[in-house]
Order: structure tokens, then sequence, then C-alpha cells
């Protein structure tokens, strides 16, 4: 499961991605609210922590731009603000839980739990054409083929099949995936790119990921 923390606190931030980290969920971090509406929409995520007072964007307008994208990743806001009004407005723009600071460490797992559950099936599995990605063992799914993915295989063929249908930018997977801060480069993308095709023949997929000359890829389903 992969978490997405949006704090301008960083001391916070940080003291919570290793808190989830050391319960088995993937986090990452970014501290003002544009970055955080920007990684969002990506889809990649299974749930959004939301501080609301930040630099650029607060939390209600990060949360109304995410549900404006027809982004539908549970949002746990998490912050100082504590009135009832407060709270409604978060729920307004599109939370699904608030809770105030400071909390319980137990608390705040057992929401991000309870919003985990409550998604179902949606956030186990991500399906294209005749081909599925089961998200809790990163295996890849065709018929009665399937093959386990690495690390960084699951991640690519994730945020592509999340994306289907749109043109992802080999800078953008790049970043998504390797994050701002790595020394990877492009090749990078096109080497995963080359073991997940493999991988999806390996199997009988009828999905292909297509390059898009001087764009980047993009997911199709092969007509039969």
């Amino acid at each position: 499961m992969k978490i997405l923390i949006v704090e301008d606190e960083k001391m916070l931030a940080d003291s919570l991605k290793v808190l989830l980290e050391g319960k088995g969920f993937e986090v990452e971090c970014v501290y003002n609210g544009e970055d955080g509406a920007a990684y969002a929409e990506t889809g990649v995520y299974d749930l959004l922590i939301l501080d609301v007072m930040m630099p650029k964007m607060n939390g209600y307008e990060v949360a109304k731009k995410v549900r404006a994208e027809r982004c539908g990743t549970p949002i746990l806001m998490l912050t100082a603000k504590s009135e009832l009004e407060d709270e409604i407005e978060g729920l307004d723009a599109g939370a699904d839980y608030y809770l105030t600071k400071p909390f319980d460490s137990r608390k705040l797992l057992a929401c991000i739990n309870a919003l985990l559950r409550r998604q179902g099936p949606q956030v186990n599995e991500l399906v294209v054409g005749d081909t599925s990605l089961n998200l809790s063992n990163s295996t890849l799914v065709c018929g009665e083929n399937s093959v386990r993915l690495s690390s960084k295989e699951f991640d690519v063929m994730r945020y592509l099949m999340s994306s289907q249908g749109q043109i992802l930018p080999k800078e953008l997977i790049l970043c998504r995936v390797w994050g701002f801060d790595s020394n990877a480069v492009e090749n990078n993308v096109e080497v995963y790119v080359g073991l997940l095709r493999k991988k999806l023949r390996h199997i009988g997929s009828h999905v292909r990921i297509e390059a898009v000359r001087r764009l980047g890829y993009i997911m199709e389903v092969e007509k039969a």
C-alpha cells in the first residue's frame, strides 16, 4: 500500500513516514499543497494524509482539486484546526476522515486501516483489458498465467495502468517512480518498460506499452 503525506511541518511528516514504513506501508512526503495536488492526481497512491494549513495551496483547496480531477483516493485530513466548522469544511471539500492534532498514533493507524478496508477491491487490483495487477503481492495476471514483478517493475506498471489512455512522458515516470531527488536517468525508464513488455508477452497479455515518439509511453489494449 502506498501513502502520500502532504504536510509542511517536515519533522512531523518525516516522523509519520518512519511510523508508517514500520507498519509495512510505502510512503512519500511532500511539503506544500501545490506539490501535494500534483502527486495525488497521478492516482498511484492508496491513501492521502493531508494537512490543512500549508503554503501555496491549503488542504481544503488540495482536496477540492483532487476530487475535481475525479481522483477517488481516500483522504485523511490531519490538522490542528479542531472547530466543528473546520471539520465540516474539510469533509465537504472531499476528505473521508478528519483527525485533529495532537493525535494518538494508534488512532491514526486505526483510521488508516479503516479507510483502506473501506475501499475494498479497488485498492487491491488494477485492471486493463485482459490483464490485472494485484497490488497486495505485486503480481501481474492474465487468465491462468501470472508473473511476480520486482519493486521498480511494480511501481512503473502501476503508474502506467493507473493512467491508461494517457501519454506519460519519461521524465514524469522518472519523477513519480524514482523521485525528484534521484540520480536515475531516462534510460532507467526504458529498461524497466522493456522488462515489463517481456513479462506481458510471457503471460499472453493483449495489453501493450506503446512508445509515442518524443512524447513518452501509453498503455493500450491490442484489438482482437
